[in-house]
């Protein structure tokens, strides 16, 4: 399944602005960290997991409809999926020879693109934008979209 062109993927969203997720971030810091004395990763974890349900079952959004979040996934009847767990992969991993890997970046003032430490300059009408990345294996072609119009294409050899 292909997720082209672009313009599928609405380029102007800013999930990190999302208010839920914000304060949800806002009483994690204040609530949670800021009053917990951790000794260690597990402990973190466990005591994360635990402030985490409890925040779920308790704090009302008004973006939510003053439903709390666990409210609200049990309204919505969506079943909660999580990927099956696999070994990490073993480093370094083989280079592909097929297919094609689109990346988006917000790019700033500096017209700098970074795709995996290499770093690419982009034309100007690119600053404040979000560009749509797309490396074409087999092609060996790097190309560089806004929205629809491609900005730049070039050679492009896998490291």
């Amino acid at each position: 399944m292909s997720i082209w062109p672009p313009v599928a993927v609405p380029l102007n969203r800013e999930p990190w602005r999302n208010g839920v997720v914000e304060k949800f971030n806002h009483h994690w810091r204040q609530k949670f960290l800021g009053r917990e004395e951790l000794k260690s990763a597990a402990a973190l974890r466990k005591s994360s997991l635990n402030f985490e349900a409890l925040h779920n079952a308790r704090y009302r959004y008004s973006k939510l409809g003053g439903k709390t979040p666990s409210e609200t996934l049990a309204a919505s009847e969506v079943p909660l999926r999580f990927p099956p767990c696999q070994p990490s992969p073993v480093h370094p991993l083989p280079k592909p020879v097929k297919g094609k890997y689109h990346v988006i970046r917000f790019i700033r003032s500096n017209r700098r693109l970074d795709l995996f430490g290499e770093s690419f300059c982009l034309p100007t009408v690119a600053i404040h934008e979000y560009v749509w990345s797309t490396i074409d294996v087999r092609k060996q072609r790097l190309s560089f979209y806004l929205g629809n119009e491609l900005l730049d294409e070039r050679d492009y050899q896998l490291r």
